[in-house]
């Protein structure tokens, strides 16, 4: 099937949202593999990422936003990432709060950030740290099958939760 220009379903997005001093940022706890992540998500079919990064914020976090700038445009080289669109963003309305797919919410300080970020997330932190005005786009060369290797046997409960959920198997324990 040919891709047409508004078709993002294979895609996906995430977005960060620092503290007002920009010292710390909101990440969210998953459900399904329990690790700290940056909120985001798949585009729904008809999507637009804009409006994806704006419902998988919300959904994820309780905080309606706005998108204050595009950091970037990722490129997986493997099938265990996808292309990600990265926004940087504001709050509008509202307080964190969990919800169906997140477990908890916390700000974190940018000099400790939690040990078990997995990749790529400390990467794109550090590509919103730098507040580069141009879009970049670059490939996403931390999530490899190498790497998943490594973290399989460091961390191998993590890994087989976080493949089962890429076939479609979900935990949402509470």
């Amino acid at each position: 099937m040919k891709k047409t220009m508004m078709d993002h379903s294979n895609e996906s997005v995430n977005g960060i949202l620092f503290s007002k001093d920009r010292s710390q940022i909101l990440l969210i706890k998953r459900r399904d593999v329990p690790v700290w992540v940056l909120p985001g998500g798949g585009i729904n079919t008809g999507e637009s990422p804009e409006v994806a990064v704006l419902r998988e914020m919300e959904e994820e976090t309780g905080l309606k936003v706005k998108i204050s700038r595009k950091i970037a445009e990722y490129t997986p080289l493997c099938r265990l990432a996808r292309f990600t669109h990265f926004y940087e963003c504001e709050t509008i309305e509202g307080r964190p709060q969990t919800g169906d797919e997140t477990r908890a919410i916390q700000f974190f300080s940018l000099n400790e950030l939690p040990k078990r970020l997995p990749p790529p997330y400390p990467d794109w932190i550090k590509d919103a740290i730098s507040s580069q005005t141009s879009l970049l786009k670059k490939e996403i060369a931390s999530v490899t099958y190498f790497v998943m290797l490594k973290n399989l046997i460091l961390h191998p409960l993590l890994v087989i939760r976080f493949l089962l959920t890429k076939i479609g198997i979900t935990f949402n324990s509470k």
